[in-house]
């Protein structure tokens, strides 16, 4: 079994390689054909058109019998993938996969997800409250993350380059993060008392203690903001 697996893993490596068209590359952790770093484009006409994603990807022992570990590297603002950790909910992933998959083909699925996003059944719960509630606003913080987190790849390069997944993240945390996304705001809020002259984490700090956080909360009563910057 573990030579089969291990003839299989290869080849579908080498399909990956050999196949220019997708846009799918793969690199090796470690020199291992088990541990590997998949990227790839974003979708047109997508609000993560323009950006390269990283996944990272675990083969199990008991594949092809049993589903692909994937998890997002790269920082990705939509409804099935988790804004923290990168867990993507992708039914192929769990209960509906088969031996019939490959490396290329769920990479592929994992493309076709970004433009797909199914927000009744979510990774992240507040993202998908974001997608049904302000589908245009949704669009707009995803294509802010698109540019800050997945501006050009550092995976898209040949197997066996001597990274490791851990490596590629620590890098992708070199890109300046948003407080005011990190922390669930919408940028119009913040904004909105920043040009009254208040200090932009100061901000960011009173809209996270009144709960202004999700994307539920359409509007903030100025007074209530205005009355707790000012300490009354």
């Amino acid at each position: 079994m573990s030579e089969a697996r291990l003839r299989r893993v290869n080849k579908e490596i080498a399909d990956c390689q050999n196949d220019k068209a997708s846009g799918i590359l793969i690199a090796l952790v470690d020199d291992s054909p088990f541990h590997l770093v998949g990227t790839f484009p974003g979708p047109e006409n997508s609000p993560y058109e323009g950006g390269n994603f990283d996944v990272d990807i675990v083969v199990p022992d008991g594949y092809p019998f049993q589903p692909i570990k994937m998890k997002f590297i790269t920082k990705v603002y939509h409804p099935n993938v988790s804004s923290q950790s990168g867990a993507i909910c992708l039914d192929i992933l769990k209960d509906q996969w088969t031996p019939i998959l490959t490396l290329k083909s769920t990479l592929m699925s994992l493309r076709s997800l970004l433009c797909s996003p199914e927000p009744n059944d979510p990774q992240d719960a507040e993202v998908a409250k974001h997608y049904l509630s302000d589908r245009a606003d949704f669009e707009r913080t995803a294509r802010y993350w698109t540019e800050i987190y997945a501006n050009g790849s550092e995976s898209a390069r040949p197997p066996n380059a001597d990274d490791d997944a851990a490596a590629l993240a620590r890098r992708k945390k070199g890109v300046k993060e948003d407080p005011a996304l990190v922390a669930g705001l919408k940028l119009e809020h913040v904004e909105q008392f920043v040009n009254m002259g208040f200090e932009r984490n100061a901000v960011i700090d009173v809209l996270k203690r009144l709960n202004y956080r999700g994307a539920n909360v359409r509007n903030v009563t100025d007074d209530r903001v205005v009355n707790e910057l000012l300490g009354i």
